[in-house]
């Protein structure tokens, strides 16, 4: 095994995937962002949903045929196990899955269905990876590392070899970041291709491992993480991915969980595209101003598209209140006839529409004749919302 990523051993992997990963398509999207040409690279569509199947798929075509019938194990609460399981059906080679026991069912069921032996495991990520090692040395299986193996970068790499082709005089990729295998290896295959080609790195500000490495020039392991973007919460980068990124990455940045709410919701509604949130980081650090991308071609990376449906709901509605899309307004009103009605009339000739509201008489310590009034409602967006407020205070409706 090459000990050492080269562009020889990206090409290599490119080869033995042609018949397993698909090439994903390149959109344009000018309405994510006014102002900046973005293009979509869309791997939220590819076979598993995510990119993960190129490293998984490449690293197991490279194992010896005595590797290969010990089988294999893989930790992963989610795209890498799908990865993982294909491969291994691909290659008809055993696969075991660690999972911790609090994983999606939805993710469970679907790794299962690619012939994966799922072993759930009590506790959380770190849990399961520690199983994971036992069984391998118990077993003699060959584990199969998220991010941080040559082979694994270079099948993330492909995907810069499929966007120098698509989009030759692009000037900037941004590229989701959790361990740093996959931009890893679209940095160093992209910079060795095209040095002029800015690669910036997207993290959640709740999972900034790899950005607090590289600003204190060493590895860190963040003590917890927290984020609705499940793919990227890695604790900490590898040693192998830090030093490429150290190297090749231009400039890694952080997205709040509420942007990447929004960015989802964008794609749904504009591109009709489901991403999921470690997918949808590269079109929030767009959307939301966080690199210079001025005068720049600039290819944001969709890197899965496996999101949890019972999260959806919550993410839209975050969504929507981070687009202005949604509004909660605290009224405090006279308790005497007619001001409902005058509230509603002026919400409704400004053009929101009222789908709840909540009513209550004043607590102690307030005015006797007081009472509050909770609106939510639908608005277009933030400037809609000021005209609304502005229309309710002139008519000397007090808004908390």
């Amino acid at each position: 095994m090459d000990q050492k990523l080269t562009l020889d051993n990206v090409y290599k992997a490119r080869y033995a995937l042609r018949d397993v990963a698909i090439q994903t398509d390149v959109l344009s999207a000018p309405k994510l962002a006014p102002g900046l040409e973005l293009y979509l690279k869309t791997e939220n569509l590819q076979v598993t949903g995510s990119f993960k199947v190129r490293g998984a798929y490449y690293k197991m075509s490279r194992l010896t045929d005595e590797e290969k019938s010990r089988g294999v194990i893989a930790c992963s609460a989610g795209n890498h196990a799908q990865g993982v399981a294909l491969a291994a059906q691909k290659n008809g080679i055993k696969s075991v899955i660690c999972l911790p026991d609090s994983a999606p069912i939805s993710k469970v069921e679907a790794t299962r269905s690619y012939g994966a032996e799922i072993c759930l495991v009590d506790g959380v990520y770190d849990d399961a990876y520690r199983r994971a090692l036992e069984l391998r040395d118990e077993k003699g299986y060959t584990f199969i590392h998220p991010f941080d193996d040559v082979d694994v970068i270079a099948g993330q790499g492909t995907i810069a070899l499929e966007l120098n082709e698509q989009i030759p005089d692009m000037d900037a990729i941004i590229v989701p970041v959790g361990g740093g295998g996959l931009i890893s290896g679209i940095a160093y295959t992209i910079k060795n291709l095209n040095p002029k080609i800015k690669v910036y790195g997207v993290q959640a500000a709740g999972a900034p491992s790899m950005k607090n490495s590289l600003a204190d020039e060493k590895i860190e392991k963040l003590a917890s993480v927290f984020t609705i973007a499940d793919g990227i919460a890695v604790k900490e980068p590898g040693s192998l991915t830090y030093s490429l990124c150290h190297d090749y990455v231009d400039e890694i940045v952080t997205v709040s969980d509420d942007e990447i709410s929004a960015a989802i919701l964008a794609l749904m509604e504009r591109h009709k595209l489901v991403t999921e949130g470690a997918g949808a980081v590269s079109v929030a650090a767009a959307m939301f101003g966080k690199l210079d991308l001025e005068g720049k071609k600039t290819v944001c990376l969709l890197s899965g598209g496996n999101i949890d449906v019972t999260i959806l709901s919550r993410v839209i509605t975050r969504g929507l209140l981070m687009s202005g899309r949604n509004c909660q307004l605290n009224i405090e009103l006279v308790d005497k006839p007619g001001q409902l009605m005058l509230v509603s009339r002026i919400i409704a000739e400004q053009g929101g529409n009222v789908v709840a509201v909540h009513h209550e008489h004043s607590n102690e310590g307030s005015d006797v004749n007081g009472c509050y009034l909770r609106l939510t409602l639908e608005t277009k967006n933030f400037d809609h919302i000021r005209s609304i407020k502005t229309a309710l205070t002139d008519a000397g409706i007090k808004i908390i």
